[in-house]
């Protein structure tokens, strides 16, 4: 397959799971992590293990897939969560489903072994989507932290937010938009350490402020 497709990684305090994520990166796909204010050495350990490492000064979730996006230079981009939750090896399925006619193809979480989506993080998910298909007209059952997309098509549907709202406003932008949207089962496992996003109550409850303001918009 040939190397066609970029991958942002964004990346905060990840040291523990770069070493296993780099390593599960297809021969095709050319990893960017976008360091986020890390200070464990995460940019350090992803530079040396052979992965282009860019910096978003902006703190932030949408920011450091902004950040990435911008730096790179395949056709395609692609963008998953840094923490050992996902597989690199599944952007395959993302692919092959682009290929097959999708526009922006989402990856629907399925948990795999205890503690990988605790059952309120799922609850809210599944209202998130549930008011995002009313919104849209999609059937989608997860917005999920793994995508993939032209990248110049994705710079032009000019996503806003920056923080926890931008994958949400990305597959709110592309149904507007008139892309053909598709969504592909990937296993979803613990992640390596507490997440930056959800990992505490008020980073739940700014989330959901974010998630809520892009579907009001």
């Amino acid at each position: 397959m040939p190397s066609a497709v970029d991958v942002v990684l964004p990346c905060l305090d990840e040291v523990l799971a770069l070493p296993w994520v780099l390593g599960r990166m297809p021969s095709w796909a050319r990893p960017i992590v976008v360091d986020n204010g890390s200070i464990d050495g995460s940019a350090q350990v992803a530079l040396d293990l052979g992965a282009t490492v860019v910096t978003a000064d902006q703190r932030g979730y949408g920011a450091a897939c902004h950040t990435g996006v911008e730096a790179a230079t395949a056709p395609l981009v692609a963008v998953m969560d840094a923490d050992a939750s996902l597989d690199p090896a599944d952007l395959a399925l993302l692919l092959a489903a682009h290929e097959a006619g999708g526009d922006l193809v989402v990856g629907r979480r399925m948990p795999v072994g205890r503690g990988a989506w605790p059952w309120h993080l799922r609850l809210a998910n599944r209202e998130v989507a549930r008011r995002l298909n009313r919104r849209t007209g999609l059937r989608l059952r997860d917005v999920g932290p793994m995508r993939l997309c032209h990248r110049a098509d994705l710079l032009d549907l000019a996503v806003a937010d920056r923080r926890s709202g931008y994958p949400l406003e990305t597959v709110v932008r592309a149904a507007e938009a008139g892309w053909t949207v598709v969504q592909v089962d990937v296993p979803y496992r613990p992640r390596a350490g507490r997440s930056k996003v959800t990992g505490t109550p008020l980073g739940v409850v700014r989330a959901v402020h974010d998630m809520t303001r892009v579907l009001a918009g």
